[in-house]
């Protein structure tokens, strides 16, 4: 393999470990404010005990979350120097406002939050819970800012040329709210939200099914169940908001997104389907008429640009957006479903009375992590052979210097670390759920937990 595709494998490798964690820690962020706030709200401890619990695995995502994305920075500057280069004036204005607004909040607070319980009374204890949860998604917000602006540059003007040529920023808050900024960050963020809420739904009906703390698994899956339901909703139409945006924006994205190879009105949306590139048609595919034109214009008639209205050379690979952008979709769809059943059940009583259910409970902490990967995928696949979409193509951002054998080995080097991290992790994590809550059942209170 050229030193192009190992760049682009090594940094996919990284990225992919380190977009497991912060979704976790973000949508975990949320779910304290909630329990600590009805804390605040009822007096029962039953809630501080449960805040209490959920810290930890908090903290523990967070620590691995920080630990896993250095590594990211460093190969901006050994892999894609050029690109670096050309987008320094745009991505240190992005990463200067996460350091500020981000960094910030969650470094003068974390400790208060881990540590402080018994040092400092409730509402600061709360307002330290607050600012955590907020730091952690501004860190998000910028992160998505900066990669949108990739996606969609704006508020900028080029200064140089040749290997000396660099984006500069002309208008900050049009490189912020470039085209596609909200709707992904909406998005992505209803995405954290879902991380979260399964991880939370996960443990505790792994409780109920061992029969171990039963009113804080009870609590825990009820309270994780609203946000997941109000979470899945919203991702439905944000993932809407954000398909419009695509084929306004980077229609070559949309057309591998559905396969749409010639210009066409009453394009089809297929439900799934294998690509075949060569012949330019969906084999075994399931395809819903006229939908994809409807939904992108709510009109039938609305015109879909095909991939042959591209360069051969401007084009996307498809099958691999295709197919990813679809599984996303599917577990989207699986999401709300289990979402929905989980509130039906809930507000019919038996929710906790079957035990196949608790098992999707289980399993389902899985689904917003593979959603978030394939839409990741979906996302920078769908962009090339773009690096900047329109302004610098992948292969113009690398390093001039470096040689395939150190990208060899750094890649193999920060597999087997990525790897190791991710073990512990998952131990770490292990040791707290085996654990379990301290003295949550010893709480007499049954404020907030009815029986179902």
């Amino acid at each position: 393999m050229d030193v192009e595709i190992l760049s682009r494998l090594q940094f996919a490798v990284t990225i992919a470990f380190h977009y497991i964690y912060p979704p976790l820690s973000i949508g975990l962020g949320v779910f304290m404010v909630i329990t600590e706030g009805m804390y605040l709200k009822t007096k029962d401890k039953f809630y501080e005990q449960m805040t209490k619990f959920w810290v930890k695995v908090f903290a523990l995502t967070f620590a691995i979350g920080v630990a896993t994305g250095i590594v990211m920075e460093f190969e901006f500057g050994t892999n894609w120097a050029t690109y670096s280069r050309f987008v320094g004036d745009v991505f240190g204005s992005a990463l200067a406002a996460e350091g500020i607004f981000a960094f910030f909040l969650e470094s003068g607070f974390l400790a208060v939050l881990v540590f402080g319980w018994d040092k400092v009374g409730p509402k600061m204890h709360f307002l330290s819970t607050l600012m955590v949860a907020l730091g952690s998604m501004f860190s998000a917000i910028w992160i998505v800012v900066a990669n949108s602006w990739m996606q969609t540059p704006a508020g900028y003007h080029i200064v140089g040329e040749g290997l000396n040529a660099r984006a500069e920023i002309t208008d900050f808050w049009a490189m912020v709210f470039n085209p596609s900024s909200i709707d992904r960050l909406l998005h992505t963020i209803s995405g954290c939200w879902l991380a979260g809420a399964f991880l939370v739904i996960s443990v505790a009906a792994y409780y109920l099914l061992k029969d171990k703390h039963i009113r804080f698994a009870k609590s825990s899956i009820k309270i994780a169940l609203v946000m997941a339901l109000i979470a899945s909703l919203f991702q439905l139409f944000t993932g809407h908001q954000s398909a419009v945006g695509v084929a306004k924006n980077q229609p070559a994205k949309l057309a591998a997104m559905e396969a749409v190879f010639d210009d066409q009105t009453n394009a089809p949306l297929y439900l799934f389907g294998w690509v075949n590139e060569d012949n330019q048609e969906v084999k075994f595919g399931i395809a819903i008429p006229s939908m994809l034109s409807y939904l992108i214009g709510w009109d039938a008639n609305t015109k879909v640009t095909g991939l042959n209205s591209f360069p051969e050379d401007e084009r996307p690979p498809v099958n691999i957006v295709f197919q990813a952008y679809h599984l996303m979709v599917a577990i989207g769809f699986m999401l709300i479903a289990i979402s929905v059943l989980g509130v039906f059940l809930w507000w019919k009583g038996t929710l906790f009375k079957h035990r196949w259910l608790l098992w999707i409970f289980v399993f389902s902490v899985l689904l917003p992590q593979i959603a978030n990967q394939v839409g990741w995928i979906t996302a920078e696949v769908g962009r090339q052979p773009w690096i900047v979409y329109g302004l610098m193509k992948t292969s113009e951002g690398l390093s001039k210097a470096v040689q395939a054998g150190q990208v060899w080995y750094s890649l193999i080097m920060f597999t087997l670390i990525y790897i190791g991290l991710f073990i512990l992790f998952i131990y770490l994590l292990n040791n707290k759920i085996q654990h379990g809550p301290e003295e949550a059942d010893l709480i007499p209170s049954e404020i907030g937990h009815p029986k179902a």
